[in-house]
C-alpha cells in the first residue's frame, strides 16, 4: 500500500512563463525559484500517477470534477507563450478507484471530458516548471465545485483511499492562487481583508492545522476573492491522517493577487508503525480498536513488541512486551499501542489534540538470551534486561544519552527498583526498529 507520497501547493498566473511574462516575471523572482526548488522535491519522490486540481478547469456547480478520457493536451499560445503542446496520458486505474471511493462516501462526481480534454492554465503554468519531474508520468485532472469545504476535504479523502487502493506512488498538486484583492491596482479591486485572509492561511498551512482552514469566516474567504482554497482543502483531506511535512517555499503578492509554493512530504511509514498510529487514533478519538486489514510477513511472527510514541521530539509514551504474549506481534502492537497512549504512569493519557502532533516507533524484539559477562553488551546495539528474584527491568537498545553498558544496567535496576549491591542477572536482545 503505497498511495500519496507528496503534495504541493502552486500558483498559476501565466507571467510566471517567460513568454508571457516579458520582464515581468522578475518581479515574483521569490516565486519562480521556488518552483524549481519545488520541481527538484517532486523528481526525488519518484511519482507513478500526478494528479492536478485546478480552479480553471471544466467544472460543475454540484460535483467535483474527474478526467475519463485516455488523454489531455493543450497549450499557452493564446496567452502569447510559444511551444509545443503538453501532452499526458490519462490513469484510468486511479481514476476508477477516485469513482469508486467517491461513490462510496456519497460525494457527486462527473467527468470533464470523456474523449479528450484540453488542458487549462491551472495546469499548464505550474507544469512549465514541474514537467521535468514528471516528464512521461500519467496525470489526472481534476476540479472542485460549490458545494461545503467539508465536502471537498472529504473528497480529499477519498482521492487518498483511492491512491492508495492502486498500489502506485501518487503526488497530489494543488492549483490555485489566493487573495486576488491585497493591493488597490489588484485585478479584482482591493480589500484589506484579503492581506488577512492570505496571512491566516499561510501560517495555518505551515503548522498544517486543519481545523483552522475549514473554520476560516466564510465573510472573510468571500472578501479575499481567492480562488485556490478548495484545491487546497481538497489536498488536506488527502493528507488527513499521514505523517506530513509542510514547507512553505515561497509567498509574494507584488502584483495584488497572493502566490503560495509550499511542500508536504509524506513520510512512508511501515506498516506496523502505521497499524500503532491508527491504533492510536482510533483509541483516543472513537474508543474503538481497529482491526488490521492484511498481515504482512512480520505481522503474522510471535515476538515482544515495544510501541514508543513521542511529541515534538520528547517520550509521550512507551510500553511493550518483553516475549510474545499475543498470537502475533499486530495483536501485540494494538495492546502495547493502547498501553503506551493510555497507561504509561508517567503520563496522562493523550487527548484528541495531541494526536497531530505525535510519532510513533515499534522495535521487535528477539527472545532474550543470558549474559554471562557486561563486556559482551554494546548498548548501541544489544538492549538488556536485568534481573532480580521477581523484579525485572528492561531498556531498548541505541537509546540517545545512553552510550555506557553501566548506565543501561544503572536504569534497569532504578527501574526495577534493585539496589545497587543487590546480585543481578543479565540478558541480552536485539531489536528491529520500524519508523
Amino acid at each position: 500500500m503505497v498511495g500519496i507520497i507528496f503534495s504541493c501547493i502552486v500558483p498559476h498566473p501565466p507571467l510566471l512563463v517567460p513568454d508571457m511574462g516579458r520582464g515581468e516575471e522578475k518581479r515574483i523572482s521569490a516565486t519562480i525559484e521556488a518552483m524549481e526548488k519545488l520541481a527538484d522535491k517532486l523528481a526525488q519522490q519518484e511519482p507513478q500517477t500526478i494528479l492536478v486540481i485546478s480552479p480553471h478547469g471544466t467544472s460543475y456547480p454540484g460535483a467535483m470534477g474527474v478526467l475519463t478520457a485516455k488523454s489531455s493536451s493543450g497549450n499557452m499560445r493564446n496567452w502569447g507563450v510559444r511551444g509545443p503542446d503538453q501532452y499526458f496520458d490519462n490513469d484510468l486505474n486511479l481514476v476508477a478507484a477516485i469513482e469508486k471511493e467517491a461513490d462510496a462516501a456519497g460525494i457527486p462526481l462527473q467527468s470533464i471530458g470523456e474523449k479528450s480534454y484540453d488542458i487549462d492554465h491551472g495546469v499548464l503554468v505550474p507544469m512549465h516548471y514541474l514537467i521535468r519531474a514528471v516528464k512521461d508520468i500519467p496525470m489526472v485532472p481534476l476540479t472542485f465545485c460549490w458545494l461545503p469545504l467539508s465536502t471537498h476535504f472529504a473528497f480529499g479523502q477519498a482521492i487518498s483511499r483511492a491512491a492508495a487502493a492502486t498500489g502506485k506512488r501518487v503526488a497530489l498538486i494543488a492549483s490555485g492562487d489566493l487573495s486576488h484583492r491585497l493591493l488597490p491596482s489588484a485585478p479584482a479591486g482591493y480589500d484589506p481583508r484579503g492581506k488577512v485572509f492570505d496571512e491566516k492561511l499561510v501560517d495555518a498551512l505551515s503548522r498544517l492545522d486543519t481545523d483552522a482552514i475549514l473554520n476560516l469566516d466564510e465573510d472573510l474567504i468571500e472578501r479575499a476573492g481567492e480562488c485556490g482554497l478548495r484545491s487546497i482543502v481538497i489536498l488536506l483531506g488527502a493528507l488527513e491522517g499521514l505523517a506530513v511535512t509542510p514547507h512553505i517555499l515561497s509567498y509574494e503578492g507584488p502584483f495584488g493577487v497572493g502566490y503560495l509554493v509550499a511542500s508536504f512530504e509524506v513520510e512512508q511509514l511501515s506498516p506496523l508503525v502505521r497499524l500503532a498510529k491508527e491504533t492510536v487514533e482510533a483509541c483516543v478519538k472513537e474508543g474503538k480498536v481497529p482491526e488490521p486489514e492484511e498481515l504482512t510477513p512480520e505481522m503474522k511472527e510471535k515476538a515482544g513488541v515495544f510501541v514508543s510514541i513521542h511529541k515534538l521530539g520528547q517520550l509521550r509514551g512507551c510500553i511493550g512486551t518483553f516475549e510474545p504474549t499475543k498470537k502475533n506481534v499486530a495483536e501485540e502492537i494494538i495492546a502495547n499501542a493502547i498501553s503506551s497512549a493510555t497507561r504509561d504512569p508517567r503520563f496522562p493519557p493523550v487527548a484528541p489534540n495531541e494526536l497531530k502532533d505525535l510519532n510513533y516507533s515499534v522495535d521487535v524484539l528477539t527472545m532474550p538470551e543470558p549474559v554471562e559477562s557486561k563486556d559482551q553488551l554494546d548498548p548501541k546495539k544489544y538492549g538488556i534486561i536485568v534481573e532480580c528474584g521477581s523484579r525485572r527491568g528492561l531498556l531498548l537498545p541505541d537509546l540517545e544519552g545512553v552510550g555506557s553498558v553501566d548506565k543501561q544496567i544503572d536504569i534497569c535496576c532504578r527501574k526495577a527498583g534493585i539496589m545497587p549491591d543487590e546480585p543481578i542477572k543479565l540478558y541480552c536482545f536485539t531489536v528491529k526498529r520500524y519508523k
